[in-house]
């Protein structure tokens, strides 16, 4: 750096700034950064801004043609969306980009970049949400942006209309039955036979709280209640086996099973996944929790499909066994025993859909294997662009990229993509 002639560097000329942007910068938000915030070019964040967006020293002067009314009352305060205010076409821009930056960081050449798939409002089947039991009754909700506090929602348009049928009435069974202190984590997922709700932290007193407990589950339906009290979750309600669907198979759902969060972007995944395999006819499935790949190929193929979690693991292998036995379910780490080049050697192509900290060792073994088609599912497109990286030196090259929006209004970005080579 320059200095002046007393050794000293010359004094910057002080810029007034707020929400981050510099007087003399650039004046213009050009993209939705990864956290939800607007940046320009010159990579100053503005909160709340988006593409299009005039700013200045006192935030945004004149909003874009990408603003559209937030259909929720929570919108602002609540943490579970930050983009409400985006149109579709800003919400589409921003998971394509977040896909594409990934790619372009590692170097990688996209073959195809595919439309980005946006779930629909009140798509989402599975939430989990958060309660704390009041000298005035409950709240319920997700919580505050940047907060433990609990936004006590009166409305949800993420989640699917059974679900958010449940929270006013749960609210007033925690505000009489709940624990007196600390929080409650609340799980409700779809399954075939109606909601299945789990709640943490949640010891029930003495009878008439037990029976309140099974007053609600019948009276709003309930296919399953789910209490941990202090030692694991316990069913207290479950008046037949509780099961999703996967691709026609009836496959018993474990309490808190992973499944994908709008039925629309599952089926768009597998819709992919199918095309892309081709001719292909003995596939491996890694990391297939219950099944949702798996049970969608096992017409005319035979599909193994690995997976650590024990309670998944024995779900995928009854519901194989009532569907025909064309998948063939093991368990197996992954992380700790990835399944070595001549195990993969077998295969015609390999699935993959991990937890968002990657593959890497999985994704090592396929790069020193010799199979020649890889799709790869992913709910981290870091960690994803790592793995990608790996399989790009190994010969392979990103053939088709699909970047999916199922966390609406959410920074939560997917994709799935095939490798060939």
């Amino acid at each position: 750096m320059r200095r002046n002639v007393y050794g000293r560097r010359p004094r910057q000329p002080r810029r007034k700034r707020l929400s981050g942007v510099p007087v003399s910068t650039d004046r213009t938000i050009i993209r939705i950064a990864a956290k939800g915030d607007g940046l320009t070019a010159a990579g100053h964040h503005v909160a709340g801004g988006l593409p299009g967006d005039e700013v200045d020293e006192s935030g945004i002067t004149a909003k874009g043609p990408h603003h559209v009314t937030p259909p929720c009352q929570h919108f602002g305060l609540c943490g579970g969306c930050l983009l409400q205010h985006a149109d579709e076409l800003a919400l589409a821009e921003f998971v394509r980009g977040r896909v594409v930056n990934a790619a372009t960081s590692q170097g990688l050449d996209i073959g195809e970049l595919l439309k980005v798939h946006l779930s629909p409002p009140r798509a989402r089947r599975r939430a989990t949400l958060h309660a704390m039991r009041t000298q005035k009754g409950a709240l319920l909700g997700y919580k505050e942006t940047g907060s433990h506090k609990i936004v006590n929602l009166q409305e949800c348009h993420v989640i699917a209309p059974e679900l958010g049928r449940m929270i006013a009435p749960l609210r007033t069974f925690i505000g009489k039955h709940g624990p007196r202190k600390g929080g409650i984590d609340v799980q409700m997922s779809l399954c075939d036979q109606g909601v299945d709700l789990g709640l943490t932290n949640f010891a029930l007193e003495g009878l008439e709280a037990i029976e309140a407990a099974t007053d609600f589950s019948r009276d709003h339906g309930l296919a399953r209640l789910t209490l941990d009290q202090g030692y694991g979750p316990e069913s207290q309600w479950e008046p037949e086996p509780v099961t999703i669907t996967l691709s026609g198979a009836a496959v018993p759902m474990p309490t808190g099973a992973f499944l994908q969060a709008t039925r629309d972007a599952e089926d768009r995944m597998i819709a992919d996944v199918r095309e892309w395999l081709g001719d292909a006819k003995l596939i491996a499935d890694l990391f297939a929790g219950l099944g949702t790949f798996a049970f969608a190929l096992r017409d005319g193929r035979k599909v193994l499909a690995a997976e650590a979690d024990q309670a998944a693991f024995l779900a995928s292998k009854a519901g194989s066994a009532r569907s025909g036995g064309a998948v063939f379910p093991v368990h197996r780490d992954l992380f700790r025993s990835p399944l070595m080049p001549d195990e993969i050697d077998r295969f015609d192509a390999v699935i993959l859909d991990p937890p968002r900290a990657g593959a890497k060792s999985q994704i090592d073994q396929l790069a020193d294997s010799a199979v020649s088609k890889v799709i790869y599912v992913s709910c981290n497109p870091s960690s994803w662009a790592r793995d990608a990286a790996t399989l790009a030196n190994a010969g392979f090259s990103l053939a088709k990229l699909r970047p999916i929006g199922q966390f609406r209004w959410s920074t939560h970005v997917e994709l799935v993509s095939l490798f060939e080579r």
